[in-house]
Formats: C-alpha cells, sequence, structure tokens
C-alpha cells in the first residue's frame, strides 16, 4: 500500500485523538480514481488527472475491518468514470479530505455499466 504523507499523519492523529479527525466510515470513505498515470508521491494529496477523476461513496456496510485488514467497495455506474481507469485512491471526503493511498495501475478503459471496485489495504508492522 502507498500511504501518502496526510495518511500518515491521519493515522498519528488518531492515536493520540488530536484535532477532530473525519474517520474512514461508511459515510465519510470514498474511492476514487482517475486517468493519470503520474507516478505516485507521498507528498500527493488527490488523484493526478486533470478532469477524468471520480470519487464515489462505500457500498453498504463497506469499509469493513478485519484485524489488519481494512475493505473498501464503491460502486461506479454506468454514467460514472467513463474513462480510462489509471489511478485509485482512498479518501475521507467527496472531495478535498484525506487521500490515504493512492496507487497507479491500470483497471480498464470504462465506457458503460457498473464497475465495482474493491479495496483491501493491509496494514502491516515493518
Amino acid at each position: 500500500m502507498a500511504l501518502t504523507n496526510s495518511g500518515r499523519d491521519f493515522i498519528a492523529a488518531c492515536i493520540i485523538n488530536d484535532g477532530s479527525p473525519v474517520f474512514f466510515n461508511n459515510a465519510n470513505s470514498y474511492i476514487g480514481v482517475g486517468d493519470s498515470t503520474t507516478a505516485f508521491s507521498a507528498s500527493q494529496t488527490d488523484l493526478q488527472a486533470s478532469s477524468n477523476k471520480a470519487r464515489k461513496g462505500m457500498e453498504a456496510t463497506f469499509p469493513t475491518r478485519t484485524n489488519n485488514q481494512l475493505v473498501f467497495k464503491s460502486s461506479f455506474g454506468t454514467s460514472n468514470a467513463n474513462f480510462s481507469w489509471q489511478e485509485w485512491g482512498v479518501f475521507n471526503a467527496s472531495s478535498g479530505g484525506v487521500m490515504l493511498n493512492r496507487k497507479v495501475e491500470n483497471l480498464g478503459q470504462k465506457s458503460q455499466g457498473t464497475w465495482l471496485l474493491t479495496v483491501t489495504l493491509t496494514i502491516n508492522i515493518s
């Protein structure tokens, strides 16, 4: 998992209850997709696509946690995100907010139909 600096800082603040973080719960979690192939940098705070990007909220009952694994799942309907999916990230707001992570990965060209994106993040000790 490519954790961003803002994701790292969010986790640190939550550990000591510093401030009033917006938690990554069902009401506040989003998966974003975009068409940029710009390499990952921990300093990024949003997807790198200039216009072809979209965020969708969670499916019912998501996100979930089992031990050190978090699972996020969003549905992008027929009229949403119809472009080449080259990057994705997990956010705690529909715009702005904290981008927990970002991954550059070719997931295909969406042109119609509904696509589900499931993201499993494993938190490990290195």
